[in-house]
């Protein structure tokens, strides 16, 4: 994500969203269609929208509240991942003057890089072995040997 995030800011040319002007519906569907694409789940709950992964290990809010009051920095999306969007592991909030490319980019590459991340089996815990001998010492090239003299 942060990779996603500092590629698109290097390049410079995201910036389509008008500063003052209040988020509307064409970009909110920009900003996640790859969410939909991907088979989020998808609510409102009043003021919030939210898309839920299907293993509900991340998730995209946008506030719809706070996306009419432009001229207020206030977080309009907030980007999650963990075990529940109360307790996450990570958040990426954004203000209404983000830019929809740039959230389409961020929520495609959470799409696509969610959940791909396996855990480990619950199984006997893997032991490396020890070795009994110490390594062997490198290899060093004899240089002149320095003298003095007075």
């Amino acid at each position: 994500m942060l990779q996603e995030l500092l590629d698109h800011l290097a390049d410079g040319d995201g910036w389509d969203t008008a500063i003052g002007a209040p988020v509307d519906e064409k970009m909110v569907t920009a900003a996640t269609q790859p969410l939909s694409d991907a088979g989020w789940k998808h609510t409102v709950d009043g003021r919030w929208i939210r898309w839920t992964s299907p293993a509900e290990d991340a998730g995209v809010q946008f506030d719809a509240f706070t996306a009419q009051h432009p001229s207020q920095d206030l977080a309009t999306w907030t980007v999650w991942a963990g075990p529940d969007p109360d307790r996450p592991t990570w958040t990426l909030t954004a203000s209404p003057h983000t830019p929809s490319s740039l959230l389409a980019d961020l929520s495609e590459t959470l799409a696509h890089e969610t959940g791909l991340r396996r855990p480990q089996p619950a199984g006997p815990e893997r032991r490396t072995s020890l070795v009994s001998s110490p390594p062997a010492a490198p290899a060093v090239a004899a240089g002149p040997t320095a003298s003095r003299s007075r």
